[in-house]
This record gives C-alpha cells, structure tokens and sequence, in this order.
C-alpha cells in the first residue's frame, strides 16, 4: 500500500468513526472543504479539510491524493469523484454487515432492522436538505450507488 492509499484508508477511518458513513454526511463534508464555494476540491483545500481531521499531509501529498482520486483530468475533485474515493471498497465488508449498515442509515434509533416509509421519507428530506441541486443530487445517488 503506497502513502496515498494509506491517506485514503486513514481519512475514510475519519470520515466513519465522525458518523459521517452516510451519502449526506460525506457530501456536508465536501461542501465544509470546498472554501471558495466552486464545487470541487484543489490540493491546498483538501490539504485543510484533511488537517481538521487531524491528518496532516504536506502539499506534495495532497496533490497526490487529488491527482490519484480526479477521474476527469480536471486538476480538482467534484462531489462524485470525492465519494467514490470515500466508498468503502467492496468485499470489505460481509453481506450481512452491508445489510445493517444499509438499514442503518434509514433505520430511526430503535434500530429493528425494519425501513417504514416515515424512516424512508425522513432520510432523504434530510439529504435533500444538504444538496443545493438536482444535478448534484444525482450524481450522489449515481456514485454512491454504482448505477
């Protein structure tokens, strides 16, 4: 595993254990780092966002991670690109421990294993809530459910 792999493992580990597992949690975060408010990430912001988490990295890294995780060429990272590096790899994790965190995003804080249509609604008003708009919406939904 080369240094930018295991800044990866390391932030993905951050971004789990601050409860932010979720589509909108890792998106609020996006938007946190994205301190020019364009929508994508450069090094020097991915370079902070990373420090608050208490992984410091030097320029060159940062640059590292962002030219490993950009996908279009661009020189930054968009929403997409930011939530397929973050997606926890498949195979990982066993289906069943897939199953339970899948239903823990909907589940309220009973935790039954059951998604009533109130759990459902009430999960994708808050997601709703945190995308500004319907493209950005999609292109969560599309990453972070491979379709």
């Amino acid at each position: 595993m080369d240094a930018v792999d295991a800044t990866v493992e390391k932030l993905r580990a951050q971004c789990l254990s601050r409860g932010a597992s979720g589509i909108q949690g890792l998106a609020r975060f996006f938007r946190r780092l994205d301190r020019d408010r364009s929508r994508s990430l450069d090094a020097r912001e991915l370079q902070g966002g990373l420090a608050e988490l208490g992984l410091a990295l030097d320029m060159a890294e940062a640059e590292g991670v962002c030219k490993r995780w950009d996908r279009d060429g661009s020189g930054t990272l968009d929403l997409e690109e930011f939530l397929r590096a973050l997606r926890v790899r498949s195979g990982q994790w066993t289906e069943e421990e897939v199953l339970r965190r899948f239903l823990d995003n909907f589940d309220s804080s009973e935790k039954d294993g059951q998604v009533t249509l109130a759990e459902f609604q009430d999960y994708y008003s808050g997601v709703s809530a945190s995308v500004d708009t319907d493209e950005e919406f999609v292109a969560m939904m599309t990453s972070a459910w491979r379709l």
